[in-house]
């Protein structure tokens, strides 16, 4: 992705889908990791939005109130409890495919999938552009407000189910980023609907190795003399992998 800057000047000179391509846009920057140069525009975002006049008032007052949080706290709790939000947990994850696939094989080549469908439509990924996966919602919005308002709308269904679940699970923790995806979902004339959102593992809990030892006790198991359950965990490798 570029730079905040050029995503700023942006706002002002998209061709494509009045009052949705440069909200989309900004909508993106304002789900994107909230680091002390995001922070500094958090104003010129809200007010791109409001210039667009996609988004009804009620939305807007929602994302008014999220712009006036990140401002007001403090930097590093802005940039702990987004991490926390967002990295320790599938229901909260920005990877799409996280929510489809979760860890499974079908994921890779649904990024290969995705990686064409941005290159057939002229945009290519640079090495870059901030270490994000093709999957990342924030760059998937981008995407789509460089479509004309028919694909765009069309693009943003495919995954409109999935933007409905986020939306679910950060109004279930009472989260004022749920504004964002309600606000996609809006925006490209979507239903929002208030999913079930499932008991979800933590990414961190799901990926962890067993205590050494540990009373020689595993989980399920309170006892040595108990019946010990299977428990598969994943190798050192595999963790390895996932972090590469």
């Amino acid at each position: 992705m570029s730079s905040l800057l050029n995503h700023l000047k942006s706002l002002h000179s998209s061709p494509i889908a009045p009052n949705a391509a440069r909200s989309l846009r900004a909508l993106a920057r304002l789900l994107a990791y909230p680091n002390a140069e995001l922070r500094a525009h958090l104003g010129d975002l809200l007010d791109a939005l409001r210039a667009e006049q996609g988004l009804s008032d009620a939305r807007l007052a929602g994302l008014a109130k999220l712009v006036s949080q990140l401002s007001a706290s403090d930097a590093y709790e802005v940039e702990s409890d987004y991490v926390e939000l967002f990295d320790r947990g599938r229901a909260t994850s920005l990877h799409l495919f996280e929510h489809v696939h979760g860890d499974s094989r079908e994921r890779g080549q649904a990024m290969v999938d995705l990686v064409q469908t941005y290159e057939q439509a002229g945009l290519h990924l640079q090495p870059d552009n901030g270490g994000e996966l093709p999957d990342y919602l924030p760059l998937v919005m981008e995407f789509a407000s460089t479509l004309d308002a028919s694909a765009a709308q069309g693009f943003t269904g495919e995954f409109a189910h999935i933007l409905n679940a986020l939306y679910a699970a950060l109004l279930k923790r009472r989260c004022l980023y749920a504004h964002i995806p309600a606000a996609v979902l809006e925006l490209m004339d979507h239903a929002i609907e208030t999913t079930e959102v499932p008991e979800d593992e933590a990414l961190d809990e799901a990926w962890a190795e067993p205590a050494a030892f540990d009373g020689c006790s595993s989980r399920g198991q309170q006892r040595a003399d108990q019946p010990q359950p299977i428990h598969i965990v994943r190798t050192p490798r595999a963790s390895q992998q996932r972090g590469a």
